[in-house]
């Protein structure tokens, strides 16, 4: 588990994104979940505790826009002091901006528990109008899923940090969220972009994965990984290998149904036959024939 070797003295903000707070149970995960999730929203807010600087998270705060009673007043029991965000794709009801009155980020923003920015909501393409002064830099906040490396699928479209930070050069920082694989780029002329990555390990894919936020400077316009404390055991592949079992078990059933069928009966008359020539149990048969109408 990777940790902070030395956390700085002065921090100006701190970015975060993707927490995708729920109050249901990732498949991949074998620990107390609810807990674990706040545990990371509290190491947050001890963080701004620290520092009293502002946070800015880049969108997704809920897992779904429809956020219960209970996860709300949760949240704001633990939602870290002076928290900026916009609306990710999970945080409004069909991805929609002019529905966002019903979403559970608009409850905590009437209630005054956090700050929702002007700027790059989901599916919104940046203009100047978006950024704000962060300490004399010029900054985005913007949830758009960007990534360094191999292309996370093939076809994707959405930019590398680098493009990004070359056509948006309005901008001295750019904090985006989306794709929960972190990365941090640095243009020629010192420009930054932050993807912070998501708070939680949430599939299976995560299972190595070291959440973190990033700790920022303005008097370098840099960054500092903070990672959270994690439990490594927690994440598990377990149910990937149940799937697999059971897409051969359909594969097998599928193949067995590969047979001569009868031109001279009808559908359901090859039914019959099939059901009475393999090991069709009565309850299946039962289902069958209610369907078909036999």
């Amino acid at each position: 588990m990777k940790r902070t070797s030395k956390l700085p003295h002065q921090v100006d903000a701190i970015f975060t994104a993707d927490w995708h707070l729920r109050d249901s149970v990732p498949v991949c995960r074998t620990d107390d979940f609810w807990e674990a999730q706040w545990a990371k929203v509290d190491f947050v807010a001890e963080l701004q505790k620290k520092y009293g600087c502002r946070v800015y998270h880049s969108g997704d705060l809920f897992h779904q826009w429809k956020a219960s009673p209970y996860l709300l007043s949760t949240t704001l029991e633990h939602l870290p002091e002076y928290f900026y965000t916009i609306y990710g794709n999970h945080d409004l009801p069909q991805h929609s901006m002019e529905l966002r009155d019903r979403s559970g980020i608009h409850t905590l923003d009437m209630a005054g528990r956090l700050h929702v920015l002007a700027g790059a909501h989901t599916k919104k393409e940046p203009t100047a109008k978006d950024g704000f002064d962060l300490h004399g830099y010029r900054t985005l906040v913007w949830h758009e899923g960007v990534w360094q490396g191999k292309s996370p699928w093939p076809g994707c479209e959405n930019p590398t940090a680098e493009e990004a930070l070359k056509k948006y050069d309005m901008f001295d920082l750019i904090v985006t969220g989306d794709f929960h694989a972190p990365c941090v780029e640095r243009s020629n002329d010192g420009r930054l972009l932050v993807n912070p990555g998501s708070l939680m390990r949430q599939s299976a894919d995560q299972i190595d994965f070291q959440p973190r936020v990033y700790l920022w400077s303005a008097k370098t316009n840099d960054v500092v990984p903070a990672y959270l404390p994690i439990n490594p055991d927690a994440v598990s592949r377990e149910h990937l290998d149940v799937m697999k079992e059971r897409d051969k078990r359909i594969e097998a059933f599928i193949s067995r149904l590969d047979v001569d069928w009868s031109t001279e009966l009808s559908f359901e008359g090859n039914l019959r036959k099939y059901m009475s020539s393999n090991n069709v149990d009565t309850r299946t048969k039962e289902l069958i024939q209610k369907a078909v109408d036999l």
